[in-house]
């Protein structure tokens, strides 16, 4: 049975999901890295008093807003690096890159954000930390802090840095009570590498959704646009001519001044999806429009990295 039989998708060429990661909404040490090791002057702006760079919402939802589209957000419980972590983890440079510099739940900017997001049609989801792909009750725990925020169930989970070990993760996830999981895909590499439909690794209603396209994997798009969108559109065909489930996955961050030509990619691959006859929206939309019931679509198994 195809996967888009009574789905939302049904009466489209291929689906593609919208997703963001939330990693970093505020610019901290990334302006004197860029400002040293780049020496561009415009850095020595995101030092002056209520700038910030990386919180670019406002912006993306305008986007999406403008072209009639949501999408799926997930916001990560990372630890904090000095009142979390062992204290050698503080002269561990490996450390300071995963955990310094990320934000907190806890945060009433970041709450406020959460429940307009919420209200407003947008899913918002876990982005798991770090340490939990192998951890069902940290898991529980970061999905529970998130859901006391929303004041509902939050049914679907992205690992941080797309850690995934199959099939343990799922089992993790399954046990900490997510429905979906969309963490499989290449931090370095774009495309199909688990197939074109979405997978169920238990034969059940647990479906993992893999990411096809992350921003960070592409070309720079302010230096050769042809090069970066005819990967992209090379992508977007085939899944038309096999009938697929694509995800984009773009991090706020990348809205901003500091990834010119991002946004304009990220809104012409919308454009041209739908051009293709696709679907676009958020993962946990089509999640719920799928048949969990009867007949199973055909199993893919995930191959290992």
């Amino acid at each position: 049975m195809s996967w888009r039989e009574g789905s939302v998708a049904a009466d489209h060429t291929f689906a593609c999901c919208l997703t963001h990661d939330v990693d970093r909404p505020y610019k901290t040490y990334q302006a004197a890295y860029n400002l040293l090791t780049e020496r561009d002057p415009s850095q020595l702006l995101d030092f002056l008093p209520n700038r910030n760079a990386y919180w670019t919402f406002e912006e993306i939802l305008e986007l999406e807003s403008d072209l009639d589209v949501r999408s799926t957000w997930y916001f990560l419980d990372e630890q904090h690096i000095i009142r979390d972590r062992p204290v050698r983890d503080v002269f561990n440079p490996r450390a300071w890159q995963l955990y310094a510099g990320r934000y907190s739940l806890s945060d009433p900017r970041i709450q406020q954000l959460i429940t307009r997001l919420d209200e407003n049609g947008w899913e918002v989801e876990l982005h798991g930390s770090y340490e939990s792909y192998r951890d069902a009750d940290l898991l529980e725990s970061e999905k529970e802090t998130l859901e006391s925020i929303l004041d509902h169930e939050v049914t679907g989970v992205r690992q941080h840095y797309l850690n995934l070990d199959w099939p343990t993760t799922w089992i993790k996830q399954r046990e900490a009570g997510f429905l979906y999981d969309a963490t499989p895909g290449s931090v370095t590499t774009s495309g199909f590498k688990h197939g074109y439909e979405p997978l169920r690794p238990f034969d059940d209603e647990f479906v993992v959704f893999p990411v096809t396209i992350m921003d960070t994997t592409l070309p720079d798009p302010a230096a050769d646009w042809d090069a970066t969108w005819n990967q992209c559109e090379e992508l977007l065909l085939e899944a038309r001519n096999n009938n697929a489930v694509m995800s984009l996955l773009w991090h706020p961050r990348y809205f901003s001044d500091d990834h010119p030509g991002f946004t304009r990619l990220y809104r012409r691959l919308i454009e041209r999806a739908r051009e293709l006859g696709a679907w676009v929206g958020p993962v946990g939309e089509l999640y719920r429009s799928l048949n969990h019931t009867g007949p199973q679509m055909a199993t893919s198994r995930i191959r290992e990295s």
